[in-house]
């Protein structure tokens, strides 16, 4: 008996034959396809045991582990009156963060024109939210921060997007919830994303999401979120900067008084130097700070107070591009809890802060 197809090799196929389908139309279009593979090789101050993921399980989540972060293939149509896309991944990353539902699926979404420089679409999209992108290749270093691991990766929904000139983009979302493609109650969420370019090297931006996704079951008492971001990155001779500033706040989730409004916040700033075309270093200072554990964890530090997590972080590397779209990378990472807590632990004691040191080799076509 013949055996099935695997999933993510029929995503391929599709994909393939979804390029050779959109070829044969007479639209002016353009078909695009394109890859992309990274892998890793990591080492945490953590024991979580061989083989499982570290805390904070995005990028390079395995210690001591040779692993594939990401490997992923997408078709893109784009037509003057439709367009489309579907990329397929597997790896690591959508193993331990992606929908467990819909796994292989990074994004699949058409759209069409209807008014000029105005799109509807609608599907299944990564996040319209945050400073830094989720993959390595899209951010100064491989590991993300911990604010950009707690926004979401990716939603459904529909979108309006607005692009009347090359400077300026503002996206309007509604979604079925935060980092979720299933609905889990009646409630739909929106958000928006605006950006505006002054130039090639520096823009600025504002992101949002406003939503209230207590699950159906529980939905007598309303926990509506107001997520915001703003961002702006900036260059100048060889210097590369960006920064971003996330706020939430939530109804209804203080740990004691669950009547009252709480709020967190967490921020990001990197910087990256060009010795040449082929070299440069990084730094990144992030804070994440989350008292009341609706974003995090809420677990009893070493006082036994209910807390979430509060914590900074400090990443180091040095990058070496091969080619245009390849690159190496090494870096270290010190993420550093606050003084009662002690998630982490290493050589028989418990800790309030993990080291880090991560390899990592990518190449996109």
């Amino acid at each position: 008996m013949k055996r099935p197809l695997p999933y993510h090799l029929f995503l391929i196929y599709l994909l393939l034959f979804t390029g050779n389908l959109f070829a044969d139309q007479k639209d002016s279009a353009t078909i695009k396809l394109s890859g992309y593979i990274d892998t890793y090789y990591a080492y945490y101050t953590d024991s979580v045991g061989p083989g499982n993921y570290q805390k904070f399980p995005s990028v390079d989540p395995r210690s001591n582990s040779f692993g594939l972060d990401h490997a992923m293939i997408s078709a893109q149509y784009d037509g003057s009156k439709y367009r489309g896309i579907v990329t397929a991944h597997y790896g690591d990353i959508p193993r331990s963060i992606w929908s467990p539902t819909f796994n292989g699926i990074m994004e699949a979404h058409a759209g069409v024109k209807i008014a000029s420089d105005l799109w509807l679409d609608a599907g299944f999209f990564r996040t319209h939210t945050g400073a830094e992108g989720l993959l390595p290749k899209e951010n100064f270093a491989s590991c993300i921060s911990i604010s950009t691991f707690y926004e979401p990766y990716y939603e459904s929904g529909a979108r309006l997007d607005y692009h009347p000139s090359a400077k300026f983009t503002v996206d309007f979302y509604v979604l079925n919830g935060y980092n979720m493609y299933e609905d889990n109650n009646n409630k739909k969420s929106v958000g928006l994303y605006a950006c505006y370019a002054f130039n090639d090297n520096t823009n600025i931006g504002y992101t949002n999401y406003i939503g209230d996704d207590t699950p159906l079951a529980a939905d007598t008492i309303s926990h509506l979120r107001i997520y915001q971001n703003i961002f702006a990155n900036y260059q100048i001779g060889k210097l590369k900067m960006q920064m971003g500033f996330d706020f939430f706040l939530q109804q209804n989730s203080n740990i004691v008084e669950q009547n009252k409004t709480v709020s967190t916040f967490s921020g990001v700033l990197n910087l990256k130097y060009y010795f040449n075309d082929r070299f440069s270093i990084y730094t990144r200072g992030e804070i994440f700070n989350d008292p009341q554990g609706f974003v995090s964890t809420v677990f009893p530090d070493s006082t036994g107070l209910l807390t979430g997590y509060k914590l900074w972080g400090n990443t180091t590397g040095i990058e070496y591009k091969p080619t245009e779209n390849s690159y190496i990378r090494l870096e270290g990472r010190k993420l550093q809890m606050d003084s009662n807590q002690y998630i982490y632990y290493w050589n028989g004691a418990k800790r309030n802060y993990r080291l880090e040191t991560l390899l990592n080799l990518g190449i996109s076509f």
